[in-house]
């Protein structure tokens, strides 16, 4: 059925959405983000479903957004860099509102959209070694359609450590940001998952996912006003210069204009 994602459900109705696109670091493509938002509907309408666990498959977790996809909107319409930009936020809007317990196994590294599919989880653990950082800035980008969950998770004072700089940061430091609620050694991974699994199985899920309805409203707002001025602002971020000349050094494998020499 999907061809970048992979759904596996256990007999206790646990469902585990696979990042699927190992070759690319699951990299957010098009396809993947239209595949992301349909599995988050489907998990979310069934009724068999009790908890979902958002993983991927090789050595990485999510590299980000899909370069080639991005460069795509550079030589598109205003309106259809809109469009990209917003299948992008409501992506990420579904599965912030599953109707489902949705817990994050970051078995690998994640960088940019990735750290975005990081905080819609309502909790993520994390491997020892794990890298992770915010890098559009490095492409002349803005972390604009996945800032208004980083900054739900993190609070805008512990976002603004990492958010401009493009700054590498480790797992342990991803604890005392927020991303991550804890980290563990890459063999007990599995286990951790499991015990933030077991609980809700003593949990009417109808009260799961009303208790889920209920934090949102009286946390952080991402309304569509918010989703609106996060696609705004991605959109104008791909009409920039920069952004033409970090993603074109990127592909060239030179340093863009704004590094120093030396």
């Amino acid at each position: 059925m999907y061809e970048t994602v992979s759904i596996e459900t256990d007999s206790r109705g646990v469902a585990t959405l696979w990042l699927d696109r190992e070759e690319k670091h699951n990299a957010l493509s098009a396809q993947m983000i239209a595949e992301l938002h349909d599995a988050a509907e489907k998990l979310g309408q069934d009724d068999d479903v009790r908890v979902v666990v958002l993983a991927a498959k090789g050595k990485s977790f999510c590299a980000g957004g899909d370069l080639g996809w991005m460069r795509e909107q550079f030589e598109a319409e205003p309106g259809v860099r809109s469009a990209e930009a917003t299948k992008l936020a409501m992506m990420l809007q579904a599965l912030n509102t599953m109707p489902k317990p949705l817990i994050g196994k970051v078995h690998g590294n994640a960088f940019g959209g990735g750290l975005g599919v990081m905080s819609i989880c309502d909790v993520a653990i994390g491997a020892e070694g794990v890298k992770m950082g915010l890098t559009e800035p490095r492409l002349g980008l803005i972390p604009a359609t996945i800032g208004p969950y980083v900054c739900a998770r993190m609070g805008e004072a512990k976002a603004r450590r990492v958010f401009m700089s493009a700054r590498i940061f480790d797992a342990e430091e991803a604890v005392r940001l927020g991303l991550l609620a804890r980290v563990v050694p890459a063999g007990e991974l599995d286990a951790a998952i499991e015990e933030e699994v077991v609980p809700y199985f003593n949990c009417a899920p109808g009260a799961v996912a009303r208790s889920k309805a209920l934090l949102r409203a009286l946390g952080p707002r991402i309304d569509r006003e918010m989703i609106d001025l996060s696609i705004n602002a991605l959109a104008d971020a791909w009409d920039t210069e920069e952004a033409h000349e970090g993603v074109a050094a990127f592909f060239d494998k030179r340093k863009p204009g704004w590094i120093p020499e030396g």
